[in-house]
């Protein structure tokens, strides 16, 4: 009987604790969201609204500032405080920094370290801050904009590959940005919040030069582009959004608040055309780099094509993709110069917002010499990618697929989304069905007879077979209806091209009016399509096709 009472008794105490328990969660998460309601609240007071509360004369004289006003009080308190912040961040920037300066060390230098590091005299100045509106109990975001001059003396010791000692001053420091902390999670406890986030939310601005001392850094080719690109690279990635850095403040776990991969991008790098020359003698030999995070190990690099201003890669490439809403995807492209360093033909970024999960996007891309400051309007030459993001949960449903089978990426996984599943490599596997093109028509079409006409016909052909197909000739019109249908076996679709070239069909040759390259991704992936696609190297002109696969997966033979 004792026994069963003791039962009795345990689990009412038991019932009691959890309902006790879950009282005490459900209170202790109103207080939070309560106080974070309030804080945030308080931190959109304007003066106006302080003094409806309460008359002027129960706050210090500091707190009825215009915004002007305290940010002048805020700076002016920094400077008075910055010689003690320059004596205490300098080494501490300095055992920072240098790891972070190795990682993106570029492969033209052997080593990359500072010599000397102050931050001068002249403080940073404050200029703007605002608060964010954050998920409801989720914590407290503020903006801080920040301006700083700067007179820092910077030396780096730098050692090139061939053995070359470079005593390197960075001046003439000029930076416009806007900072971001995050107060996160809100808790009851002094000072109400568990951690601080910090990133570079916006860099409006950031100039330096470069001045070896006692010498010309111009003198060694390609040393100054290197350096630089290496600060630039070293900033983007650790401290700009979304980056972030978190300082706890009181014990906890704070994983949550880092950066996880939220997806993944399966870029194609098709081709490029009219790239600018480098080379005295002959054409460029274009190579292309492509990351979204500029880290050495999530860097990609496609093969170099010699002597070609008008490359076709066709490569395939996968990125990991952590705040789709900010993160781009950048694109150098680079003539390989062999043992000296490679010259930089051109440079473009793609925003991944501008992605539709799921689908494939077509896209050209005009080159720059420089993504921060447009120097000059020279025509650098255009490059084409197929662009497509899969986020995790659908990157999930695919892998699924293919458990055993890590080396595919998640683009082939998806237009091999046939197979049963087995543990084959990607080299073992292809993609072969049958290729129907119909050639409905052509648009515009430039004028290259006497007479003002044409006498067009289209010449269809796969990149890898060379299987080449041809229309009828129609003469003397400029818009040509063909209606023809070309149904053309294809053995490996995931690496293969279709081509077709216009001509104008003359008693004695031929002459070519424009051309038209794609991959097959996308008539893979949607299965029918139809549209128009414009002729490049034409003045004018414009095809119309529709395109249906039918096909499977196969295994080559071990």
């Amino acid at each position: 009987m004792g026994f069963i009472s003791g039962v009795v008794v345990g689990v009412t105490v038991g019932i009691g604790l959890i309902f006790g328990f879950a009282y005490y969660s459900k209170i202790r998460s109103k207080r939070r969201s309560e106080l974070a309601k309030t804080v945030a609240a308080f931190a959109r007071m304007t003066v106006e609204d302080s003094r409806k509360i309460l008359p002027g004369e129960f706050y210090p004289s500091w707190v009825v500032f215009t915004q002007r006003q305290k940010l002048t009080w805020l700076n002016t308190h920094l400077k008075k405080i910055w010689p003690y912040v320059d004596e205490a961040a300098s080494e501490l920037i300095r055992t920072t920094v240098e790891p972070i300066l190795e990682q993106y060390r570029p492969a033209i230098l052997q080593s990359l370290t500072f010599s000397k590091l102050t931050l001068g005299t002249v403080a940073p100045q404050f200029t703007g801050v605002s608060i964010v509106d954050s998920e409801k109990g989720a914590g407290v975001t503020m903006d801080l904009e920040l301006q700083w001059d700067g007179n820092p003396k910077i030396e780096l010791d730098i050692r090139t590959r061939v053995g070359v000692g470079l005593p390197v001053q960075v001046k003439n420091i000029g930076f416009t940005g806007v900072f971001r902390l995050m107060f996160r999670p809100l808790v009851d406890e002094f000072p109400c919040f568990g951690a601080v986030c910090y990133s570079l939310k916006e860099k409006k601005n950031l100039d330096f030069t470069l001045r070896v001392v006692g010498g010309d850094i111009s003198a060694i080719p390609g040393v100054s582009d290197a350096i630089e690109e290496t600060i630039r690279d070293a900033i983007e990635d650790t401290v700009t959004w979304p980056v972030r850095k978190i300082v706890p403040i009181l014990p906890g776990d704070y994983s949550d608040l880092e950066l996880k991969p939220v997806g993944v991008l399966e870029v194609k790098l098709v081709q490029a055309k009219d790239l600018a020359n480098k080379d005295v003698i002959g054409k460029s030999d274009p190579f292309v780099e492509l990351f979204i995070r500029p880290l050495r190990s999530r860097m990609k690099r496609s093969r170099t094509m010699n002597n070609q201003l008008n490359p076709i890669w066709n490569e395939n490439f996968e990125f990991v993709v952590e705040d789709v809403s900010s993160q781009h995807l950048t694109i150098r492209v680079f003539d390989d110069e062999g043992v000296q360093a490679s010259e930089l033909i051109g440079c473009a970024q793609f925003p991944l917002i501008s992605l539709e999960p799921g689908k494939v996007k077509d896209v050209w891309l005009k080159l720059v010499k420089d993504l921060e400051v447009q120097r000059d309007n020279k025509n650098r030459g255009e490059v084409q990618l197929e662009l497509l993001y899969c986020p995790n949960g659908m990157e999930s449903n695919i892998k699924n697929l293919f458990r055993n089978d890590l080396s595919l990426t998640s683009l082939e996984k998806v237009l091999q989304s046939e197979g049963d599943g087995a543990d084959v490599k990607k080299k073992d596997v292809i993609i072969r069905g049958v290729l129907s093109v119909t050639v409905i028509s052509a648009e515009d079409l430039p004028a290259t007879d006497i007479m003002g006409k044409s006498d067009p016909y289209v010449v269809l052909k796969m990149k890898k077979s060379d299987a080449k197909y041809k229309t009828r000739v129609l003469n003397d019109v400029l818009n040509p209806v063909w209606n023809q249908t070309f149904d053309i076996v294809v053995e490996d679709a995931l690496h293969d091209m279709l081509i077709l070239e216009v001509y104008d069909h003359d008693t004695f040759g031929k002459e070519k009016i424009g051309r038209v390259i794609m991959t097959l991704t996308r008539v893979i992936l949607e299965g029918d399509i139809q549209d128009t696609f414009p002729l490049d190297n034409a003045k004018s002109g414009k095809l119309n096709l529709h395109l249906k696969w039918t096909g499977q997966p196969v295994y080559r033979d071990p």
